[in-house]
């Protein structure tokens, strides 16, 4: 347990302070969290520190411990039979080989999981951010402008795959694609908030197509991630997956909200303490169980609880915090975790070869254009440049499912860096463009309102 506990200080640490430097310039904390596991990972690699070594490998290292234990050989052993050639394997090997090697793997592996429950946990909270309710009113503009910067991102990204990767499976394409579609509410939202632009007609479309983006979103990759792990693509199975998603989310939901009310006063009154903490989480692990079960990815059934108990607890119990800020400190303490361990597995030195600079840069492009075409689907009387560049950023939505990718061996080393680099530009852009742009648009406004008034 040392070494763990030991990595968990430094990892919140790190986070923390991340975080904290991003925010002075304006940047969302995400970007901090991740930008400070990159340099942490790089440079800790560098130095050849064998724990960092490992726990920068990601799912091969879990794989070499597998292996090590299910044919009784050593770590070295391992490492040396799964690990591609090359100078990587030969660093692995020898931090594996030291006495460092075992804590090394139980920090790995340990990590590892936490970070999956931040997943979890994460998606948990931008359900309870979304409003059932907002969804209903967001309207046809808002709804074409989701459903563009869904479509357009998917074709663009299914396209580029085709021309830098023409012997890839349709379903690796289809996840790439899948990638493109995220979109970041939280970060968007933020730079409204801040702007005190909220209530700007530009605002609510773009703030009410996030919505409905992350729930076709999820929609989209739980549909790529079951036919990557079914390994075909046909019209039928698309369907039938499709439909099972829609089937699950909004089923679970109409049934959630049925039942919460009528179940958690019955076990208020019983005398339970903590009842929302214990109810909000059991839900959301439950919901995540049966995604799992029926081949849905286990963010669907996060967000689907999240759904359910947005209001309810604010409504129905007459206590003083909501749960969003019961699940505050939870929320500080594990979510970090992730974004950090994303950062730790970028390795920069994949960009020594053209192909992953190619790639990010294709990748970026086809992410930038693939959002600012859905702006004109708002319409006429709003600015579409400023809606577009609202769905730009991709956050930490944008790293689950990239996350997710790398997991099930669709994303490599290449292309996850490359991805987390788009992600890193989409979301860097987009404060200082938005408030360039609102402001632009708001001297517009009250020029034109001089010129009537003349």
């Amino acid at each position: 347990m040392a070494p763990i506990l030991i990595a968990l200080m430094l990892i919140g640490l790190s986070a923390a302070v991340g975080g904290w430097l991003m925010q002075k310039v304006g940047q969302p904390a995400v970007l901090g969290e991740l930008l400070v596991g990159i340099a942490i990972g790089n440079v800790a690699y560098w130095l050849r520190e064998p724990i960092i070594t490992v726990v920068r490998e990601g799912d091969l290292a879990r794989q070499i411990a597998d292996y090590a234990l299910r044919h009784a050989v050593s770590l070295v052993g391992a490492a040396q039979k799964l690990s591609p050639p090359g100078p990587g394997t030969a660093r692995l090997v020898a931090a594996l080989a030291g006495a460092a090697g075992p804590r090394a793997i139980s920090v790995d592996l340990f990590v590892d999981q936490l970070s999956r429950l931040a997943v979890i946990f994460l998606l948990f909270l931008v359900g309870l951010e979304t409003s059932v309710t907002e969804m209903r009113k967001v309207g046809q503009r808002s709804f074409l402008v989701a459903l563009v910067g869904v479509v357009c991102p998917m074709a663009l990204g299914l396209g580029a795959m085709a021309l830098l990767m023409p012997g890839s499976t349709p379903a690796h394409d289809l996840f790439i694609g899948g990638i493109l579609t995220a979109t970041s509410v939280g970060i968007t939202a933020r730079v409204f908030h801040d702007l005190g632009v909220t209530r700007t007609t530009e605002a609510r479309i773009v703030l009410g197509a996030a919505v409905v983006d992350d729930v076709l979103g999820l929609l989209v990759l739980a549909v790529v991630t079951a036919l990557v792990v079914d390994g075909t693509v046909s019209f039928w199975g698309v369907l039938g997956i499709t439909l099972k998603a829609v089937i699950f989310l909004f089923g679970s939901i109409a049934a959630g909200l049925w039942l919460t009310p009528r179940l958690v006063p019955r076990i208020r009154r019983m005398g339970f303490r903590n009842v929302r903490l214990l109810f909000g989480l059991g839900l959301a692990f439950v919901l995540s169980w049966l995604a799992t079960r029926i081949g849905l990815a286990t963010i669907v059934g996060a967000f689907a609880a999240g759904l359910i108990l947005e209001r309810f607890f604010t409504q129905e119990l007459e206590d003083e915090h909501s749960l969003r800020e019961v699940l505050s400190p939870l929320e500080s303490l594990v979510v970090p975790v992730f974004f950090v361990l994303m950062g730790l597995q970028v390795k920069l030195e994949t960009f020594l070869d053209w192909r992953t600079v190619e790639l990010a840069a294709v990748l970026t492009a086809v992410a930038v254009a693939g959002k600012l075409v859905a702006g004109p689907a708002a319409g006429r009387g709003v600015s579409w440049l400023s809606i577009g560049v609202g769905m730009l950023p991709r956050g930490e939505v944008g790293l689950i499912f990239a996350s997710i990718g790398r997991a099930l061996g669709v994303v490599s080393d290449k292309l996850f860096s490359a991805v987390v680099l788009m992600v890193v530009v989409t979301t860097l852009v987009t404060p200082p463009l938005l408030r360039l742009l609102m402001k632009r648009e708001e001297q517009h406004a009250e020029g034109a309102g001089a010129a009537v008034s003349g």
